[in-house]
């Protein structure tokens, strides 16, 4: 039998991946891809975060569960490693597209 170990990070992966805090229903529009030039950030309703941003050479990316809101921010990650996103204007309508603002930067959902 030829037994191959699982790298830690798909393992790390694997484990956190149902880790996630569900969306609250109040938060339900937050679920779904949102794009501007830089930034791409995908919410989904089990609660987890794909993050990425470009700005100039170089990129982030946070890839974790939801850990909480807090008002209209939301955290992301794992016991003490975290990262919160401030939201200044939550999910709102504007020319029959999705928008948001996020970190300084106006999302509009795909």
């Amino acid at each position: 039998m030829n037994i191959r170990p699982i790298p830690a990070t798909l393992l790390l992966t694997i484990l956190l991946s149902g880790c996630g805090t569900p969306v609250p229903a109040d938060k339900a529009d937050y679920v779904g891809t949102w794009r501007s030039q830089e930034m791409r950030l995908s919410i989904t309703q089990e609660g987890n975060i794909n993050y990425e941003r470009h700005r100039g050479s170089a990129e982030t990316s946070i890839n974790g569960p939801l850990q909480q809101f807090q008002g209209d921010d939301f955290s992301v990650g794992v016991w003490f490693i975290s990262t919160t996103f401030v939201v200044s204007k939550p999910p709102y309508q504007e020319g029959g597209r999705w928008k948001m603002v996020v970190d300084g930067v106006e999302l509009t959902k795909d």
